[in-house]
């Protein structure tokens, strides 16, 4: 009994200590309202990074346009690229580890204003490489490369915020 109220006073303690703090968890961030109504631009609608660009605008409160001059700004993706590459190799000169990274460059414009210029953001995760078990690791590479994806929309989204 002695244990549970110790345990239960922690716990209290700990939430009052993290509320104090001024943390917050991190909810949707609030789009102004230049890009309420965005059009989405890319030269490939269906890759990784626009579905996931496309799901942050929309949970963000974002109702994308299907036609570009009703649109209240343009979100134009210039380039996105998924590059792959060996960081070391075994005695017998098989690949150990792979570094892969996905590059995506984006601008808006709305009015004929340029709102944010062409801007370049990468990210890289590397993972170990296994030929005995080439379909797992090719799963993984599928998983990270959603994942960096992601967090790429996740930074365009904060850039779109701050407009």
């Amino acid at each position: 009994m002695r244990v549970v109220r110790a345990h239960r006073a922690w716990c209290c303690a700990a939430l009052l200590a993290l509320a104090g703090c001024g943390f917050q968890l991190q909810g949707h961030n609030p789009l102004p309202a230049v890009v309420k109504s965005p059009y989405l631009e890319a030269p490939d609608a269906q890759s990784d990074f626009v579905a996931s660009l496309r799901h942050a605008l929309l949970s963000n409160g974002a109702q994308l346009m299907r036609d570009k001059t009703k649109a209240s700004a343009v979100v134009s993706i210039l380039y996105d690229t998924v590059g792959r590459r060996v960081l070391s190799v075994s005695a017998l000169n098989q690949p150990n580890e792979y570094e892969v990274s996905y590059t995506v460059r984006f601008a808006v414009s709305a009015g004929g204003k340029e709102l944010l210029e062409p801007q370049e953001m990468t990210v890289t995760r590397s993972y170990s490489f296994d030929e005995r078990l080439l379909l797992a690791k090719g799963h993984e590479e599928d998983i990270l490369r959603q994942d960096m994806a992601n967090d790429l929309a996740n930074r365009v989204m904060r850039r779109l915020s701050s407009l």
